[in-house]
């Protein structure tokens, strides 16, 4: 009996069976036996798999404003589905007015079901809401099989009231893949549907 599986952003359905998320459902489907047989890949194991999401939110006028990181820990944590942990400075700078261990962002590491749903949100939702958008960067990757996409505005989320928000905050969401290096993941994540630019 096939497992069910439900639209983006929404919640597992009432007949008992688990809750598997869409994206996962697909890559389980559709992506991994297309990188197995473009890769050569033996062993199912073997196939480049999305292993976590780290999405970092940069608060630095936190500094002037604790207001605002607790704006940022409540927006994040909204987006997400998860609560952030406060990222702290590791040394002090004088010209910022910035000491050591002072609140400075706040980040979040998705693993399992709530990165399958985020990502599937991020993709299919919240990037083609993004003003005059052509895709995403396929130069962003770290040498390892690792993606960073820059958001500039976290307005482009549905999950944020943007009559509650005074301003719009910036996030890096980082893609931690098995793949070991780029090219695999380039192919990973555009079977997956993530919009890059051509």
């Amino acid at each position: 009996m096939a497992k069910k599986t439900s639209a983006a952003g929404a919640g597992p359905e009432t007949t008992g069976e688990r809750y598997v998320p869409r994206l996962k459902q697909r890559y389980l489907d559709e992506v991994v036996p297309k990188l197995r047989s473009e890769f050569a890949i033996e062993n199912r194991m073997a196939v480049p798999r999305i292993e976590k999401i780290v999405v970092n939110m940069g608060l630095g006028e936190a500094i002037q404003n604790i207001k605002i990181l607790e704006d940022g820990v409540e927006e994040l944590a909204a987006i997400v589905g998860q609560r952030p942990t406060i990222t702290r400075a590791r040394k002090s700078i004088a010209a910022f007015k910035l000491r050591e261990n002072m609140p400075i962002g706040c980040r979040v590491t998705l693993r399992g079901d709530r990165m399958w749903d985020f990502l599937d949100r991020l993709i299919n939702i919240a990037l083609p809401r993004v003003r005059d958008f052509r895709g995403v960067s396929s130069r962003s990757f770290d040498g390892r099989g690792n993606y960073t996409l820059g958001v500039r505005d976290h307005l482009i989320f549905q999950e944020i009231d943007m009559n509650k928000v005074d301003k719009p905050k910036g996030m890096n969401i980082t893609v931690v893949t098995s793949a070991g290096n780029d090219e695999r993941a380039l192919h990973l994540l555009r079977e997956l549907g993530m919009p890059f630019a051509r």
